[in-house]
């Protein structure tokens, strides 16, 4: 039905409450991120996190709780863009440039400090980012990925900024960790 959020899912028929606090849908995003986690485990941490009664739901049920739980994550029937083929969002590691651009759509200081904002009226309110930092970075990171020159303020922007504009891959998060090692025996 058209202007309805939903907040359950059915599955074998039954209907299954779900957490649709944008959130929670983070925190399934972060396990989806996980290099470290298989296909299996992934899909087993969204619907442990989707879902309140994920224990209630019937084994032979289960695939179809993972493909609506994606369904949803996913945004639901709302039309897709072809995926980018280098990785241009970060949900962690965007996130204090991220938060600031949402809460600026959402017209509140900090969509953090509300205490429910549905995944999809987030995904909605993603979608109306304006001109700002967040749109910055991404747009430099999109140039640089299809090899488009920079504008000379851009170079400028990416030389003062490259830490905020580069995606952290799993091998610099590693070296982060050893580092911090080192430096904890130390101290």
């Amino acid at each position: 039905m058209i202007g309805v959020l939903p907040k359950s899912l059915t599955v074998g028929n039954k209907e299954y409450e779900i957490r649709t606090d944008f959130r929670v849908i983070l925190r399934i995003y972060e396990a989806f991120e996980d290099s470290e986690l298989t296909e299996n485990d992934k899909a087993e941490i969204c619907v442990r996190c989707l879902y309140p009664a994920y224990n209630e739901i019937p084994f032979e049920n289960m695939q179809e709780a993972v493909d609506k739980a994606y369904w949803f994550v996913g945004g639901g029937d709302m039309p897709h863009s072809k995926p980018e083929e280098i990785k241009m969002l970060d949900w962690k590691q965007d996130e204090s440039i991220l938060v600031p651009a949402v809460s600026r759509a959402a017209g509140v200081p900090d969509i953090r400090e509300c205490a429910h904002i549905h995944w999809w009226t987030f995904l909605g309110l993603f979608g109306e980012i304006g001109e700002g930092l967040f749109s910055t970075v991404m747009n430099i990171r999109q140039k640089k990925a299809k090899g488009k020159p920079l504008e000379t303020w851009e170079k400028e922007f990416y030389r003062k900024n490259a830490d905020l504009i580069n995606i952290r891959t799993d091998e610099d998060d590693e070296a982060v960790k050893e580092l911090n090692a080192v430096l904890e025996e130390l101290i």
